[in-house]
């Protein structure tokens, strides 16, 4: 495999080209990298690919009109381990790729940024002015912490590119690449870059456009931020600015962990990216969606993908397991449950939350929920419990009830304790019996 490609999206940069591609491969070279050069043109009139190929460079046509195509076509045909993209106009200094590449093991995303400290934009003051004030509101909007989201000069990790459902046509993309690849649990890095104007030629951009486009497809990455489909969805609810959102979750952390406080090795299954399993101490996180579990590796947390009805872990693993918010989501099988039993130790501790449909405290929050928030998690609830039947549930399997507690009298949390076999109960010393009494 290449160790890295060098994406050139072009429409008559016969200028600037030659020169361009004589700078990338000196520094490339210099850094003994593999490389390969994609240009792919968006149907130039000049000697662009007369000049890409003289340099040696593999000419493509971009699959569809527009900036997004240009850059989607080199992705599809880049080998390398990583992939570079930067404007061919020389606003992109090449010698900064040496920067990048040291940086690559910071983040799967290395952005050449013009707004963070010791980063600058030689350009006119109401362009730049226009193009800071679009980055603060887009960082803001959709929560993303990265100050130059519209900067083409990047290099990506392979992996992120792969599976991105990119629907852009044109530079809202470098927008929307962004905000996905983080949605799936990616980081980004930003190195500090000093931006000079194009060296030959005219910018491409057209800014009524690009202004239109940018507002359409900002909506829809707001509504990706915003629902559960989003890595760190549930570690930003925490710290939520809507009052009921973050009181919720702190309500649930607080009655979780501190019945889970001391547990010796925990397994919180279904865990999202949610703060209780980040607060736990010795813990193991599994979720089905494989984003939030490479977010939550990211931080150094033991994370696995695997299903609940599947279990990865030998019997009588864990003394606590966790289950909150999760059981609502998926169908209700007697197999979920006999899981949650194997792996627990005797006198293990099972925490279970879910919804109380029950209540007309919850049958009346659901609907305003949906109704506020329609593509988050209402329509995920397929299974609806309530406190009667899924005590019914648990205890005739044998847990033993300990402690119920509710979220606004809606959201119950049971803690059940898995007994110990009797002949282990019976070789116990009295003193332990009357303590556990």
């Amino acid at each position: 495999m290449m160790d890295i490609s060098v994406v050139l999206p072009v429409i008559n940069e016969g200028g600037n080209l030659g020169e361009l591609l004589g700078r990338l491969r000196a520094i490339l070279e210099r850094h003994k990298l593999r490389h390969e050069f994609l240009v792919v043109d968006g149907g130039s009139r000049d000697n662009t690919r007369e000049i890409a190929a003289a340099q040696g460079a593999r000419v493509l046509d971009e699959d569809f009109p527009g900036y997004a195509g240009a850059l989607l076509t080199g992705f599809r045909h880049a080998q390398g381990e990583y992939v570079l993209t930067l404007d061919a106009d020389l606003s992109h200094e090449p010698a900064f790729v040496a920067k990048m590449w040291r940086a690559r093991h910071l983040a799967d995303i290395v952005i050449a940024s013009r707004y963070v400290r010791g980063g600058v934009a030689y350009t006119t003051l109401g362009r730049r002015a226009l193009s800071r004030s679009l980055n603060v509101v887009l960082r803001r909007m959709l929560s993303v912490p990265v100050r130059d989201l519209s900067s083409g000069y990047r290099l990506y990790r392979r992996e992120v590119l792969q599976n991105l459902d990119i629907s852009g046509r044109n530079f809202e993309v470098l927008e929307e690449i962004l905000v996905k690849a983080y949605a799936a649990g990616f980081n980004i890095t930003e190195v500090p870059f000093t931006y000079f104007p194009r060296h030959r030629g005219v910018s491409h951009a057209r800014l009524m456009r690009f202004g239109l486009d940018l507002a359409r497809s900002s909506f829809k990455l707001w509504k990706l931020r915003n629902s559960l489909e989003s890595a760190d969805y549930d570690a930003r609810a925490f710290y939520s600015l809507i009052p009921p959102q973050r009181y919720w979750q702190r309500a649930r952390h607080h009655i979780v962990t501190s019945w889970a406080r001391g547990m010796g090795l925990t397994l919180d299954a279904g865990c999202g990216s949610s703060l209780i399993i980040q607060s736990l101490n010795n813990a193991i996180a599994m979720d089905y969606n494989f984003a939030k579990a490479r977010y939550l590796q990211r931080l150094k947390i033991p994370a696995v993908r695997a299903s609940a009805f599947a279990l990865p872990f030998k019997d009588e693993t864990f003394d606590c397991l966790i289950s909150s918010q999760v059981i609502e989501h998926i169908p209700r099988e007697q197999v979920l449950f006999d899981e949650m039993w194997r792996v627990l130790r005797p006198g293990g501790m099972l925490i279970i939350g879910t919804p109380d449909y029950s209540t007309w405290q919850w049958r009346m929050i659901e609907p305003l929920y949906g109704m506020l928030m329609p593509w988050a998690y209402r329509d995920e609830h397929i299974t609806h419990y309530t406190r009667a039947d899924l005590a019914s549930v648990l205890e005739r399997m044998g847990f033993v009830h300990e402690q119920t507690a509710y979220i606004a009298h809606a959201e119950l949390i049971m803690r059940y304790r898995k007994p110990e076999p009797r002949r282990l109960r019976a070789q116990r010393p009295p003193m332990a019996l009357a303590e556990q009494a």
